[in-house]
């Protein structure tokens, strides 16, 4: 008999507050560690502001829309202000509840809402790398606003929820490789290509202020993505075992093949590529976290770490886009990496069930090609809707600031205050 355990929900309750952690503090210091000293204040207040924001757009419209049954393309209206919650908040949450794809819980629904919250959270604080320094606050909450609802809502839906069509297509994406990585590194290449390069940028000396607030963040990430990838398990189990060992297998990997691969080309490891690397395996296994087995994940990071120094770097260098703090660089493609990688990787037994027990999710030639779809659509969607949500934005409100506002530093034009 489904009952509310009480080990699944402390557990669960942990993972939130891990992910939440993620966010503030754990992304405010790592953006703000790599801005200009007269951008700090302005990146920090970015991701504390969305925080409250995206907690707000999420009760309002944002996880009925994601995570109730609906049909294969959107949830429907049910849970508007969480209307219904009440009704059984004490009793075991079932996702798809009267549908025959029905997923049965051990938690009470608020702690599912709370965690889907969370990674509603960090998402759009994560574009926000890629318009570092030169974005607009009001222009910024707009876009963010109805990007959560009319982006970040309907993919979540297709991948997560059981009626969503992605989701009966049979994509495998544990922790957020396509709703979370590849959807906001796409949207920030976007928004880095349309708003256009910093002014200076090859001339000035755009060297990160202050380093070990970037180390402080990176190392909050690293620990809060514990929580962020072994959540998807939804319970305190075995699965949840396996997401936790392999994350840092994968952390670790990511963090050596890039430091090595700067060492090699440029003479010296600097500690700013170390926690690059360190998110890039991060971002990685996110994916495929509760599919793969830990000698595929250190495997997964080595490639991770390497591939992502060289778009970070080269590539953005090549395509002269200014992807300020590297969010396509290191999520963007750090997540199709981890998707294809969980395609060719997943290991049967970890999705097994009595019916299936060889596993529902098993690597090869066929997952993988359904990988490449689930990114071929989440690259399409959120490219393409995010150009005409910022393109709106900017007919009303105007995207960026004035050069002479984006020389002066955003601390001080967009919220009077500074760092001393």
């Amino acid at each position: 008999m489904q009952r509310v355990d009480p080990g699944d929900t402390a557990w669960m309750l942990l993972c939130t507050v891990l992910v939440l952690l993620m966010t503030i503090p754990g992304l405010a210091l790592f953006y703000a560690g790599m801005v200009r000293k007269k951008n700090v204040l302005a990146i920090m207040m970015q991701s504390f502001s969305l925080c409250a924001a995206m907690t707000v757009v999420w009760i309002v419209a944002g996880y009925s829309l994601a995570f109730t049954n609906g049909n294969a393309w959107i949830g429907d209206t049910s849970r508007l202000f969480l209307r219904g919650v009440a009704i059984d908040w004490a009793k075991p949450f079932t996702l798809g509840a009267g549908t025959g794809m029905a997923q049965p819980t051990t938690i009470p629904e608020s702690v599912f809402i709370m965690f889907q919250m969370a990674f509603a959270i960090i998402t759009p604080a994560v574009i926000t790398g890629s318009c570092a320094d030169r974005m607009k606050f009001s222009a910024l909450m707009l876009f963010m606003t109805l990007w959560s609802l009319l982006v970040y809502a309907p993919l979540a839906h297709w991948v997560w929820a059981p009626t969503g069509w992605l989701a009966a297509l049979g994509v495998a994406d544990f922790a957020g490789g396509t709703v979370v990585e590849i959807n906001c590194g796409i949207t920030g290449l976007v928004c880095a290509v349309m708003l256009g390069r910093r002014i200076g940028l090859g001339q000035e000396n755009m060297a990160p202020w202050n380093l070990s607030y970037a180390v402080v963040g990176a190392s909050l990430l690293w620990v809060g993505w514990m929580g962020f990838n072994a959540g998807g398990a939804l319970g305190a189990n075995g699965r949840a075992g396996m997401a936790v060992l392999v994350t840092q297998v994968a952390a670790a990997g990511a963090t050596l093949s890039w430091t090595f691969a700067e060492w090699f080309l440029h003479g010296k490891p600097s500690v700013l590529g170390a926690i690059s690397g360190a998110v890039a395996g991060l971002v990685t296994i996110t994916p495929a976290a509760g599919f793969v087995l830990p000698g595929p994940a250190l495997a997964i990071g080595l490639v991770a770490g390497a591939v992502c120094f060289w778009a970070a770097t080269s590539l953005k260098l090549a395509l002269r886009y200014d992807d300020s703090l590297d969010a396509f660089g290191v999520h963007g493609v750090g997540g199709i990496i981890g998707m294809l990688a969980t395609g060719w990787f997943a290991y049967g037994p970890l999705t097994a069930t009595r019916a299936q027990p060889e596993g529902i999710i098993i690597g090869g030639l066929g997952q993988l090609g359904v990988q490449a779809a689930a990114i071929l659509v989440t690259i399409l969607w959120s490219a393409g809707t995010s150009w005409i949500l910022l393109t709106l934005v900017d007919r009303t409100l105007g995207l960026r600031v004035t050069a002479e506002e984006e020389r002066e530093g955003l601390d001080i034009v967009l919220h009077g205050e500074q760092v001393f």
